[in-house]
């Protein structure tokens, strides 16, 4: 089934072992070595599955110094597979420099997809889902995530992070203060895993559900945030202007806008809009 000289990209579960498909079985079997992110964790599936393809740590830290020795092994005849420890590879995983030099080098790529953490979680959210942005892990420091949530706020697309049990709090608190208290979210937590949950409500709301069990702190977290509202353009005086600019010197996009609306007597979100506007032009 497998071709000589190809890297296959292999999805994996995220949870449930029972959602391997019968094509990642026939590839992780056939092909000459598996590279993984974390061999301790990938051979407890492999077990599961009575498969017994050697394989290789390739993770964060050595990706880009080894990339180049599997590439040289492929060009050779080999068959590789990637795998990462959940989900799809190079989704928030390793595995980019080793796709991109692998392609450079004329060898095929081939995707064996199957379950995605974002794409699970999207999909049984409620949330639109025509129009999306994957935006990761944000910023483990305070002032950069605020910063990166800041320059997403006027985003009328559906958003989607990942983010770990020793970040959830923080980064659902921050997200409260920059999208506003009001905005709706959902989180799927432990996915596909025995206390899987997924539950939608708005930021304030959802900060005081978390706090009130902390089981809900637990686990791996997609976290999906309704995009803004669209907001249609209204002409935004040279008074207002000169004010918002005057206000963003001293105060964050938020607080300039509700100042200036308190100020001028014009709607906050149109203010908001025209502040995020100057803000970009001086980044």
């Amino acid at each position: 089934m497998v071709e000589k000289g190809c890297l296959y990209v292999v999805a994996t579960p995220i949870g449930n072992l029972g959602d391997i498909s019968a094509r990642a079985i026939a590839v992780l079997s056939e092909v000459d070595a598996i590279a993984c992110e974390d061999t301790r964790h990938s051979a407890k599936l492999l077990l599961h599955l009575g498969i017994t393809t050697r394989t290789l740590a390739y993770h964060e830290h050595n990706e880009r110094q080894l990339c180049h020795k599997l590439v040289d092994r492929m060009q050779a005849g080999e068959s590789l597979a990637l795998v990462s420890d959940a989900g799809t590879p190079l989704v928030s995983d390793p595995g980019y420099h080793l796709v991109h030099s692998a392609q450079a080098a004329g060898c095929t790529v081939v995707p064996v997809p199957g379950p995605s953490a974002l794409i699970a979680a999207l999909s049984a959210s409620g949330l639109p889902s025509d129009r999306f942005s994957f935006e990761g892990f944000l910023p483990s420091k305070p002032s950069a995530r605020r910063q990166r949530l800041q320059s997403l706020a006027a985003d009328t697309q559906t958003l989607i992070f990942y983010e770990s049990t020793h970040r959830i709090s923080e980064s659902i608190a921050d997200m409260a203060e920059v999208f506003g208290a009001d905005r709706y979210v959902v989180i799927a937590r432990e996915l596909t895993k025995k206390f899987e949950t997924i539950h939608g409500d708005t930021l304030a709301n959802l900060r005081e559900w978390m706090d009130a069990d902390a089981n809900q702190l637990r686990g791996e977290f997609v976290v999906m945030v309704k995009g803004a509202e669209e907001v249609k353009h209204v002409g935004v005086s040279a008074e207002a202007d000169r004010i918002l600019k005057y206000l963003l010197v001293e105060l964050p996009v938020k607080q300039a806008a509700g100042l200036a609306a308190k100020i001028t007597g014009l709607k906050k979100n149109a203010l908001y809009q025209h502040a995020l506007g100057l803000s970009s032009s001086e980044d």
